[in-house]
């Protein structure tokens, strides 16, 4: 796929972050295929990866919305914060994941559960897409799992043409997935579509929606 250049549109950035205990394994194989694609499209991109070592769990603390941080006040040494940066900075934003019983793996689930928790308000209007990768079944599940947090966060939901997942045990078995690699770069073209589109808007005078004040009712009084 070929962009004109649109006059002053500056060039964006997408982030992408490696869910897998595996830096380099299947799951950071399907992110590069997106990368690839993504900076054929004129958006440059990072890969995080976030699963390493040790990470807690939200604690419900509360307070990174008592003090309206956009931060986690225990994300400093686990990277929660440096992903929250990151995100704010980006334009859009890629998530992936191994399954794992059906689900995302579990650390990185948790990572997501703060990064969103903390983060997630500052998220508003950027394009987010999930990926997972396996080795036989499951992907749906943990797909629709990690588009959670996006539906949560008024965040638009870039999709391909089939649901994003890859399969195989190993990353030169997952190269062997030519219609899983063609699904990843069709979600690259889309969001990069979908990135200029807003920013032709953006030029354009169409602003954000603007958000209500939130309103919370409980179900048990």
């Amino acid at each position: 796929m070929k962009w004109k250049n649109l006059k002053g549109m500056r060039k964006m950035k997408a982030l992408l972050l490696n869910g897998s205990p595996h830096e380099k394994g299947c799951t950071y194989t399907a992110l590069a295929e997106v990368a690839a694609q993504l900076e054929k499209n004129g958006v440059s991109t990072e890969i995080m990866h976030v699963n390493k070592g040790e990470l807690r769990g939200c604690m419900g603390c509360g307070a990174c919305k008592r003090e309206k941080l956009n931060k986690c006040i225990y994300g400093e040494n686990d990277g929660v914060n440096a992903c929250i940066e990151k995100i704010i900075g980006a334009d859009a934003l890629v998530i992936g994941s191994p399954v794992h019983y059906a689900s995302a793996a579990g650390a990185f689930s948790a990572f997501l559960d703060r990064v969103f928790y903390a983060g997630g308000s500052a998220f508003k209007g950027k394009p987010g897409a999930a990926v997972v990768s396996c080795r036989r079944g499951g992907a749906s599940a943990a797909f629709d799992q990690l588009n959670k947090y996006f539906t949560i966060s008024s965040m638009p939901v870039v999709s391909s043409k089939y649901w994003n997942s890859v399969h195989g045990n190993k990353p030169e078995e997952v190269l062997q997935d030519l219609e899983g690699l063609q699904v990843m770069r069709q979600l690259a073209d889309n969001m990069a579509w979908l990135l200029k589109c807003i920013e032709a808007g953006k030029a354009a005078g169409i602003a954000l929606p603007e958000s209500e004040a939130p309103l919370r009712t409980n179900f048990i009084r």
